[in-house]
């Protein structure tokens, strides 16, 4: 199978002091937004409803920025910014540098022809047309020859594991090749960011995680910069570089999948990690003891570990070993500290213990 090459990595986005309210006469309550009237008193006073206050955001180009939180919270909304489905009340959505707030209806044209592409919850295929066509859509709208377009849609669907499948209609796909499709033409398009809302959340589960496999398979090669937009966190601890979470309209917390279960900013955050299995997520880092508060004689020999492996991961490696106890190394190999099979364990059921630890064996490991 020949890989369809990929493009520079582009599309750093930068979300700045965006505000959203929904009503005829939005501009005029943004102040009274910025001085904290809340979501409730904007409808009871004026009759408008706040939809996003005051979101910053710095998404690294070729990184997954996962937007989560609860239905209502401002999610879609936020994400509809980026490519401007919807206009803010007020603030900047820079894209590589360029507001996209401020292009006129011939430049927004081009940049969502060729600078973004989306990925639907409900698919949004063309019924009538057959599973290379919907993949080729997008290309035929940027007006590339079909020979050319059909061999970039034919690749995408090889990748995305439908070749054979490219003459079938949608109706004739399971949810999961479906939303497989969606994948496959919104990447022929290789736009550098793609957004995707809520794409895979009305697949069954184990579709869900096969999808996000792919996505992330594709994602080490081709380093898109994907805002995915989740109401489920252990799709978005799986899928994010950084999480932001949502809660009406506004910005609770946003970090690693690690700063998030290790750190949750309040009672909301905490709800949401309390079942989360932190084995998954957290590194040995923030568990191990540092090198330096150990006498050399209670250094163990032998096996190392990489200090961002996962819990998980390490007691793994330590599983039917007779080693009880090993060497946490940096990405130098460089020891930093150690890590006993025992410590691992209690950190999978103590979160406590861990936010305690995290701080000062980060500190040691930089």
């Amino acid at each position: 199978m020949v890989d369809p090459a990929p493009r520079m990595a582009f599309g750093g986005i930068a979300v700045r002091n965006l505000y959203k309210i929904f009503g005829p006469n939005a501009g005029a309550h943004v102040d009274a937004v910025r001085n904290g009237m809340t979501k409730t008193e904007l409808n009871a006073v004026h009759g408008h409803v706040l939809g996003l206050r005051d979101i910053n955001i710095e998404i690294a180009s070729g990184s997954i920025q996962v937007i989560m939180g609860l239905s209502g919270s401002g999610k879609s909304t936020l994400i509809r910014h980026i490519n401007r489905l919807i206009d803010p009340t007020a603030g900047e959505v820079l894209v590589d540098g360029v507001d996209v707030v401020k292009m006129d209806p011939a430049e927004l044209r081009n940049f969502r022809r060729h600078q973004t592409a989306m990925v639907f919850q409900k698919f949004a295929l063309l019924p009538h047309r057959s599973v290379l066509d919907n993949t080729m859509f997008g290309l035929e709208i940027q007006g590339i020859e079909r020979t050319k377009s059909r061999d970039i849609a034919m690749r995408w669907l090889e990748r995305v594991g439908l070749k054979g499948f490219e003459s079938k209609y949608p109706n004739q796909l399971s949810g999961g090749m479906q939303q497989r499709v969606g994948l496959a033409r919104a990447l022929s398009n290789d736009a550098p960011v793609l957004l995707m809302d809520e794409a895979y959340s009305a697949l069954d589960p184990l579709i869900r995680m096969d999808m996000q496999s792919v996505l992330l398979d594709i994602q080490a090669e081709i380093r898109k910069t994907i805002v995915f937009i989740t109401h489920d966190l252990d799709e978005a601890l799986r899928l994010g570089d950084r999480i932001a979470i949502l809660r009406d309209g506004e910005v609770i917390q946003q970090g690693t999948s690690q700063d998030i279960v290790l750190r949750p900013a309040d009672d909301y955050v905490a709800s949401f990690v309390r079942e989360v299995n932190r084995g998954r997520v957290v590194h040995v880092e923030a568990v191990m003891t540092p090198l330096r508060t150990l006498a050399p004689s209670h250094v163990p020999a032998g096996r190392t570990i990489a200090a961002d492996v996962t819990i998980e991961e390490a007691l793994r490696m330590l599983v039917g070993t007779p080693d009880d106890e090993a060497i946490v190394v940096d990405a130098t190999a460089k020891p930093v500290g150690t890590v006993s099979f025992r410590q691992l364990a209690g950190a999978m059921v103590n979160a406590h213990d861990i936010g305690q630890q995290a701080g000062g064996s980060r500190a040691n490991v930089a």
